[in-house]
């Protein structure tokens, strides 16, 4: 075997393809790459369980989407003495397990940096801050959009009327599915 035929010869370049299946693939490509995170949402949106949070909306607007709230949710202030709050730091991510309270909203009964194997639902979030006294806590899940001219209706309520259904899977992922005002949906952000 001489040195010559150890060399191994080049693969063919895409140039024996015609002009339109390179703009096809190219194409392909493209929906790919666009389908990703549609179809991440939907695993959350058809997968997750609903859990009732309560929140404090605040109205602003977006030229290309209309109005939306900004969702400040209560579980995003964890009290420093929650059981698993030791040694949290910024930028931790963080697993929250919730629990319901007397009025069926969920709330934070611990908090840790693995995924638990307890029987409550867990959401995952990031730590945007710990101090001695507070922890908060950035779960993703921070706009709600609405119809032109609907999110001012929202911003008007008293923040006790406002909820927000979110789903959540198993390993901690969330999305916004419904406001509810007074325990009845008003809007639904469910679709993809």
């Amino acid at each position: 075997m001489s040195t010559t035929d150890a060399i191994e010869k080049p693969a063919l370049p895409l140039s024996f393809l015609p002009p339109y299946v390179k703009w096809g693939l190219l194409g392909l490509i493209q929906l790919v790459l666009i389908a990703v995170p549609l179809i991440d949402r939907l695993q959350v949106q058809m997968g997750g369980q609903e859990v009732k949070l309560e929140l404090i909306p605040i109205d602003p607007r977006d030229l290309l989407r209309g109005d939306y709230v900004i969702i400040n949710l209560a579980i995003s202030r964890l009290a420093a003495d929650l059981p698993g709050a030791d040694g949290l730091e910024e930028g931790d991510t963080v697993y929250v397990a919730l629990e319901p309270d007397e009025n069926g909203l969920m709330a934070a009964a611990s908090v840790g940096k693995d995924e638990g194997t307890s029987n409550l639902v867990r959401i995952a979030g990031k730590v945007q801050s710990a101090t001695g006294e507070e922890i908060r806590v950035d779960y993703g899940i921070d706009a709600f959009f609405l119809p032109e001219g609907e999110g001012l209706v929202i911003e008007r309520l008293d923040r006790e009327r406002v909820q927000l259904v979110v789903a959540v899977t198993g390993d901690g992922r969330s999305l916004p599915l419904r406001l509810l005002v007074d325990g009845k949906p008003f809007k639904s952000d469910a679709a993809f």
